[in-house]
Formats: structure tokens, sequence, C-alpha cells
């Protein structure tokens, strides 16, 4: 028996960052996942994304953070395998939307387009969960962007797995000396 999910698309509270549910095909031998089709992403009233210029996989221990990063990127983000928990934090300066805070429940076949400015974060929900990054222009150390704390108590975040912040393995120092959302100019 074969099952089909088709796309779709669900705005969210933050402008421009939208939860994409991606096009399934499952049978008895397993799931064919469309992570990016051009004509499926515009037929479906979103940008085109092509082509990307780098795509990166981070695989996660259970319980670590990684983020918030808003770089001057558009940034498509999925989790291969496992399970994350996703939180994205508009930090445009000028936005509508500025100090938003969106949580998503990433498993295979769910993905959210994040717009340049708007920081990206997750943690990983179980031992090697593979997250993988889409972007349109290639990370450099001294690109233009935003970071801000994952552990700011202000952003509401609720990370679904205790976290200690003097434990490395569950937050970088680069990550939790980050400044939070009201120290950003």
């Amino acid at each position: 028996m074969v099952t089909v999910v088709d796309l779709s698309a669900e705005a969210t509270g933050i402008d421009g960052l939208v939860v994409v549910t991606m096009k399934q095909v499952t049978d008895e031998r397993g799931t064919i996942r469309e992570f990016y089709r051009e004509s499926a992403f515009v037929d479906a009233g979103l940008p085109s994304l092509g082509p990307w210029v780098q795509v990166n996989v981070t695989e996660t221990v259970r319980g670590a953070i990684r983020g918030m990063h808003g770089e001057a990127m558009t940034k498509l983000v999925t989790v291969a395998s496992g399970r994350a928990h996703g939180a994205y934090v508009d930090v445009r300066s000028g936005s509508a939307t500025f100090g938003a805070v969106v949580q998503v429940d990433l498993v295979p076949g769910v993905q959210v387009l994040v717009p340049p400015g708007v920081c990206n974060g997750f943690q990983a929900l179980e031992d090697g969960t593979q997250f993988l990054y889409c972007f349109d222009v290639e990370w450099q150390p001294d690109m233009s962007g935003v970071a801000c704390t994952p552990l700011d108590p202000d952003l509401g975040i609720d990370w679904p797995i205790a976290v200690d912040p003097d434990d490395e393995s569950q937050v970088s120092a680069k990550d939790r000396s980050a400044p939070r959302l009201a120290e950003l100019p």
C-alpha cells in the first residue's frame, strides 16, 4: 500500500518563517521525502530557493543545544534522522514581529524556512540526531548577522530536556555567552 503526503506550508508568528511538510511517499520499503522541489515550493507560494551554495549536516547528542544564530542568509532546515525541538526568534531590527519566538517539533518530513536575520536553534531529543541545513550563501566566520543566547529566560523557550548551562556537552561557551534579546541593538 502506498501513502502520499503532499507538500504543505504553514505561516508562523514570525514574518517569513514558514513550517513546511515535505511531500512524502511511503510504501512497504520505507519513505521517500522530497527535501526540495523548486516547482512545488513555488506552487505552494514559497520563494524559489535554489541554487543552494552550502549544505551542512550536524550530528548532535541528546540534550545538546545549537544556536541561536541569525546570519544574513536564508536557511532551509530539517531533521534527517532523530528528533529535535526547533526554536526561532526574530531579531531583525524594525521587523513587525521583532522578539517573536516560534517553537517547532522537528521530525523527518518537517522543515522550516528561516529568513535572513531570524535566529535558528535546536535541541536534539535523541542521540545521533542529524540536523540538515541548506544555505543560499556560504557561511563565513565574519559574516553579518546576530546571535542571542538560547538560555535567555525572556525568550520563553521551553527546551524539553533540562539544560545545565555549565555543561559544554549541552551548550557551547559561545552560545552561552551570546547576548540576551534585550541587549541586542
